[in-house]
This record gives structure tokens, sequence and C-alpha cells, in this order.
């Protein structure tokens, strides 16, 4: 669908009122309808206990992927870009799948696709062969980026219009504690001699949990219509979260890659740094969210951006274990200035295209999430890892101007006078 044809599918008062400055709905077009104080509340409670779940998987994935594949299987830097790659199609999959699925209830969607993140998750237990660890990627990923939208989707449907911030970062703080507690687990297990395979049916585990907590949220926030939501008002939020799936990539994959690669940094150091980002992040993340409902998103992701580019260019320049391992630190924690992007959405999106947005988003994030890590791994191979790093800086700069043109807060907050 074009973006004039998307246009002309909606009724005038949908329309943009500012074609420079975008959309910015009425505030009773964010809630979602039909639901009482307590049904939020409790929305949030299960909704923060299934991000947690989720998180505590992922943490397990996450801080045991780079020794699982390069100590258990002896993978290269290009088949490392590889399985990534591979993986992250699923996020332009996803859009597709969210699209099919319009009108129904998300919390029954998020109770179905964690199962599967599940069954992939556990499957690394026993997977023979790089190989096999493609093929349950592409299960467990599936699953996991037709849920990354409904987290951010619920807990804006949750949120009055200028609270949109306070309420993700009490999402995010959840899938803080969620990590962070995984990350404990895993260290004392890992003391404990349990080899990496068996963590994997923990993870599993966890995934399932958040799939039972899923079913306490109310059944009223539903994935709205229309199916697919092509704006070209949105551009800004499609540009960003491109450039935000390049530059995830250089953090998630390659980081933690480069410190076990190059520099052999054991599994306990990466599950301990882990750790104490997610400390940072329990108590960062509201804060943050308050921030930028406080001072706009523009301000936010500006420093984001600037701060990333040096630390890009740290991975890249600096051989020494210790300062990376301070550079790995500050990165991961920056993933909670992250959210701006996505409340950026929550302010300029009516509630009825918000889920399909996001999703639509989402699919532009990995878009450069499949292109990228092949081309790092490529980078890798041929001219070596600094120059994975500097496609991140690249990236990173990119997004700086690009910042500069989103409105800034008092326009996100009060609607334009057509």
């Amino acid at each position: 669908m074009t973006s004039e044809a998307s246009d002309r599918a909606f009724p005038p008062a949908l329309a943009p009122a500012d074609p420079v400055e975008g959309m910015v709905p009425a505030a009773g077009e964010f809630e979602a309808p039909h639901l009482s104080e307590s049904q939020r509340r409790r929305g949030m409670i299960f909704l923060c206990l299934a991000v947690a779940g989720v998180s505590f998987a992922l943490a397990l994935q996450l801080g045991l992927n780079a020794n699982f594949l390069a100590d258990e299987l002896h993978v290269s830097g290009l088949q490392m870009g590889l399985v990534e790659a591979v993986r992250e199609t699923c996020g332009i999959t996803a859009f597709a799948v969210l699209a099919l699925l319009a009108g129904m209830a998300e919390p029954v969607i998020g109770t179905i696709v964690l199962v599967v993140v599940a069954l992939g998750l556990g499957a690394y237990s026993v997977v023979p062969t790089f190989t096999w660890v493609v093929l349950m990627s592409l299960v467990w990923s599936q699953g996991l980026h037709i849920w990354m939208p409904l987290p951010n989707s619920m807990a804006m449907a949750f949120s009055q219009r200028d609270r949109i911030g306070h309420r993700m970062g009490q999402v995010q703080a959840a899938g803080a504690v969620g990590t962070a507690i995984a990350i404990v687990a895993a260290l004392r297990l890992t003391a404990l001699r349990v080899h990496i395979r068996p963590l994997y049916v923990l993870a599993g585990a966890a995934a399932l949990i958040a799939a039972a907590a899923c079913l306490g949220i109310p059944r009223g926030v539903k994935v709205p219509g229309p199916r697919i939501v092509i704006r070209r008002q949105y551009w800004r939020y499609y540009l960003l979260s491109f450039l935000e799936g390049w530059r995830k990539q250089m953090s998630i994959t390659f980081a933690g890659f480069l410190l076990v690669k190059q520099f052999n940094a054991p599994v306990t150091h990466i599950l301990a740094m882990s750790g104490i980002v997610q400390v940072v992040g329990y108590f960062a993340s509201p804060r943050v969210g308050k921030l930028i409902d406080r001072v706009g998103e523009r301000r936010v992701l500006t420093f984001y951006y600037v701060c990333l580019s040096v630390l890009f260019l740290g991975y890249a320049l600096i051989p020494n274990r210790n300062v990376l391992y301070g550079i790995y630190l500050i990165d991961s924690a920056f993933f909670v200035f992250g959210m701006a992007i996505s409340t950026y959405v929550g302010r300029i999106a009516p509630h009825a295209e918000r889920t399909a947005t996001l999703s639509m988003g989402i699919a532009c994030n990995h878009v450069a999430a499949v292109l990228m890590p092949l081309a790092s791994g490529l980078l890798w191979n041929t001219l070596g890892y600094q120059w994975a790093f500097f496609i991140g800086v690249l990236a990173a700069v990119t997004s700086i101007p690009v910042v500069q043109l989103l409105p800034g807060k008092k326009r996100l907050i009060d609607r334009p006078v057509p």
C-alpha cells in the first residue's frame, strides 16, 4: 500500500493537521476504549510480569549466545553475521503476521507466540550443529518478533497521553528485573559447573511463564484496524527505526562477539556485565521515561546518538579488554534511551493505528538488522573487526540529523490548530 493510498483509506478526521510536524491526535484517541481504571492497573501488573519473563529468557539467550556459538560450535565472524541475518528476517514477516491478526486480543496473541519462543529457545539445549541453530533461531525469533510491538502498544493503551514515557519506563524496568534475575541465576549455575546447554531449558521455561502471565491481561486491548498503516507522516519514525536496527546489530551481535572472539572474555564476565546493565536499567528506565515526558524525544535521542557515535569508535580503535568492558557496559545501558523512538509513535498515532505503526517500524528495523550483520560479517572477515564497528558509527552519526527533524515537545503535546 502506498502512502497516498493509505491516506485515502482513512476518514478526514485522521488527516494530518500539519504536513511538516505530523499528525497529532486528540487525547481521547490514545487510550484503549472500555477499560476501567482497575483493568488498566491489572493490565500493567500482568504486562510487567510477562515482560519480565520474556526478558529473563532473552537475557540467557543474549548472555550465552556469543560463548555458545564461539566456544561450542566454533563459528566465524561471517557465520555469526549469517545466523543473525537469518534470525532477523523474522522481524519483517512478523509485520505481515500481525496485519493478518488485526482484531484479535493482543494478550491472546502474546500467549501463543511466547509458547513458540519457549519451544525454540528450549531446543537450543539439544541442537547438534550450526544448521540446527539457524533453524531453531527462526522458530523462537519469529515468536519474539510478533511479540515485540505488543508490550509497547499495551502499555500505551493503559496510559494517559502525557504519561506514555512513564508507563513505558515501568515496562522497561520490569524487563530489567527479569534480566537481572536471569543473570544472577546463570552466574550461580555456571559457578556450580552447570553446562551452557541446560540453561536454555531454563530460558524456555521463563518464556512459558510469560505466556501464562499474558492470560491475566484484559482482553479489551486488541490489535486494531486498519491492518496495514504506511503513512508519509510517519516517515521519521520509519527511518529512525531502520537506523536503530543498524545500530542494534553492532551492540547485540558484534560487541559481545568481539570480546569473546578477539579478547577471550569468559562467559562469567559477559553474564556479570549483563547483570550490571540490568541493575542500571531498572533504576534508569522510569527516570528516562519521565525525562522523555519532560523534555521530549528530540533532545533525548540527540544525546543518545551522539554518545553512541563515540562508543562505536571506541570498539573499533581501543585494543584494551578492560576499557572495552567499560564501553560495553555503557553501550548496553544506553538502550534505555531508545524507548524515545516508540514513545514518539505514542504521541503522533491514534490508538487505532498504533500497533500497526509500531509493527511497521519493527519491519523497517529488521530490514537493517538483516542487511547489516551480513555486511559487518564480511567486513570482519576481509578487513578486520574494526570495520564492522566503523559502519556502526555511520549509523549513529546519520541518526543525529534525522532526530533534529522531530517536532519539539510542545508540538507533540498540544494538538495543532488546523
